[in-house]
């Protein structure tokens, strides 16, 4: 029980040490994401599909590879578990809302159909399986991809703080993790739920990854120059020196 409470008590911590701005960016990408996931995207290739997801999920990458370079990965991971859970939470919001009796706007622009305002509700409501793939997806992902990102810095013995690093660590981690992300949900929802072949599955995941790597790696400098700037700052020096303490204590 004690273990249980210094290490709840190391991540209300965490929670203060992050910039708001930054972890709201996570946080708004993390639901969206799971979201845009109901819709997938019609493509001219049989054997391609993808979900509307990717339009976001790159964003919570970024934010995961920031987190990771200045807190850790353990750090990072938590922050992303509890992304996962404000996200189910947020969601259930909008099942118990799409269950008040009610309206939507679109029902005036078609005129009286209720499969329109059925519709609606079935969307924002959520879907289990797609809710349940995705946060399962996201959070194994995300463990994959903090992890992979900080094998691959410690690789880095010169220049450790330096863009090169940053930007290999960033890419080969997302790419990694995309990949997982992409390729979970695939399996676990689409393959069963949508019809998606294994072939969909995998090529899903495989141009999924390489959409949403090339998309970062565009914001990449940006990533950069944030993680940077919190170093150069100290953000998060009571973490820092929260968890030093206890490691010294430790030995």
């Amino acid at each position: 029980m004690k273990r249980i409470k210094t290490i709840f008590s190391d991540f209300l911590v965490l929670l203060r040490s992050v910039p708001p701005l930054a972890f709201s960016f996570f946080l708004l990408s993390v639901f969206s994401m799971n979201l845009l996931a109901n819709k997938s995207i019609d493509l001219p290739l049989s054997w391609l599909a993808l979900d509307c997801g990717i339009v976001v999920s790159w964003i919570s990458f970024l934010c995961m590879d920031v987190l990771t370079r200045h807190f850790g990965p353990r750090a990072a991971t938590e922050l992303s578990v509890f992304a996962a859970a404000v996200n189910l939470v947020l969601c259930l919001i909008l099942y118990l809302s799409s269950l008040i009796p009610g309206t939507w706007g679109a029902f005036f622009d078609f005129g009286e159909q209720p499969v329109i305002n059925d519709a609606l509700d079935r969307t924002v409501g959520g879907t289990w399986y797609v809710v349940l793939g995705s946060t399962l997806a996201f959070l194994v992902s995300a463990a994959v991809n903090n992890f992979t990102n900080w094998g691959v810095g410690k690789l880095f013995k010169r220049s450790p703080n330096g863009f090169g690093a940053y930007a290999c660590r960033t890419y080969l981690s997302t790419a990694v993790g995309q990949f997982t992300d992409n390729m979970v949900f695939a399996f676990v929802v689409s393959h069963f739920f949508f019809g998606w072949t294994a072939v969909q599955c995998v090529t899903c995941a495989a141009t999924g990854m390489v959409a949403e790597l090339l998309i970062e790696a565009i914001f990449s400098p940006i990533g950069f120059r944030v993680a940077e700037g919190w170093r150069k700052r100290g953000v998060g020096r009571e973490y820092f020196e929260r968890i030093s303490k206890a490691e010294e204590a430790a030995e």
